[in-house]
């Protein structure tokens, strides 16, 4: 299969730069794949499409303020992107420009922070470094930090919170779950008072997520390693509504990816931490997700192929030249998407 099969018409107006207020008033475009049905709602409605007993997995990862700026030592400037943590001290990163990234370099980020570079990480242009510093990581790049914001955002996030999900909850991720985007608070009380139960896993979403597929036969392609969790309590809600034979419905493709890699081939999962280089394509047989809730995805991204998984990729498609006609917004501030 070619990564030109993905590819759709998206004119430039359509890519939202910023997030709608109320995040559920977002506009909701529903597909019932056994009646062949489509919806144009609001993302509020999404509680008539659930049914009590249904499962919502989402991802309750935290992105971590993980753009800098800094300088080397003799005063050219640098941006750093935090990608992946090894340890308390040693991080994978992107280094811009990289020619003043190679191994021994040492780069000032504050007063508080600096790091040396390790090692090239040839397959991914990354660098592996060691940050030095005194105090608590996370509180250091809180304040020095930006949200590293896709590259087709353009306008400037005025609030941070707001390109986090209202149950963020573990920080380690340089992008957000952004299907989890359009939940509120009080939209999530009203569907657990509906008897939806809900269950939170991890994972930690890195740049692979915008990184285009280059090659042009998908086979091709390979997935960056991101770091997933799912804990006793989540793997027991998820095992029981397989064994109840209850619709078990993904918040995101992150949450996909999080219960296929841990899905034996009856949908029923253990307690894991783990990495994950899972790439779902046409054709794919689902373990254990029923339903997504998503995005709009970028054209020829492994995340449209997600989603044209669950769909066929002719129906995808379709669904996606509908939303254009219609005029959704889409990306990370966009509008979303239920496949059921």
């Amino acid at each position: 299969m070619k990564t030109s099969d993905f590819d759709y018409y998206l004119p430039e107006e359509l890519i939202a730069q910023t997030p709608v207020e109320p995040r559920d008033s977002s506009r909701l475009l529903v597909y019932n794949r056994s009646e062949d049905k489509v919806y144009h709602k609001r993302f509020y409605d999404i509680k008539e499409f659930l049914k009590p007993g249904d499962l919502l997995v989402r991802n309750n990862t935290r992105v971590l303020p993980a753009r800098m700026f800094g300088y080397t030592k003799n005063g050219g400037k640098v941006e750093i992107l935090l990608l992946k943590r090894f340890n308390l001290t040693e991080w994978e990163v992107l280094v811009k420009p990289g020619k003043k990234a190679k191994p021994g370099a040492e780069l000032v980020l504050s007063e508080e922070l600096s790091l040396t570079v390790l090692e090239t990480i040839e397959e991914a242009g990354s660098r592996r470094v060691k940050f030095n510093f005194e105090g608590v990581f996370e509180d250091i790049i809180s304040r020095i930090g930006e949200m590293p914001l896709p590259p087709y955002i353009t306008a400037k996030l005025q609030n941070k919170e707001r390109y986090q999900t209202v149950y963020a909850k573990v920080d380690g991720s340089a992008a957000a779950p952004t299907a989890g985007l359009h939940f509120t608070d009080n939209l999530l009380s009203e569907i657990k008072e509906m008897g939806v139960e809900i269950a939170d896993v991890l994972l930690h979403v890195g740049l692979g997520t915008f990184r285009p597929v280059k090659s042009d036969d998908i086979l091709e392609h390979h997935m960056h390693s991101e770091y997933y969790e799912i804990d006793e309590v989540a793997a027991e809600k998820i095992n029981r509504a397989k064994r109840e034979g209850r619709r078990v419905i993904a918040v995101g493709t992150t949450s996909v990816r999080t219960l296929e890699s841990a899905a034996d081939e009856n949908g029923f999962v253990k307690p894991v931490k783990a990495n994950t280089e899972i790439f779902i394509y046409p054709p794919y047989k689902f373990k254990c997700v029923d339903a997504l809730i998503t995005n709009f995805h970028l054209p020829k991204s492994t995340l449209i192929m997600l989603v044209s998984s669950l769909a066929s990729r002719e129906k995808v498609l379709e669904l996606y030249e509908t939303a254009v006609k219609e005029r959704y917004r889409f990306f990370s501030f966009g509008d979303s998407m239920f496949i059921e």
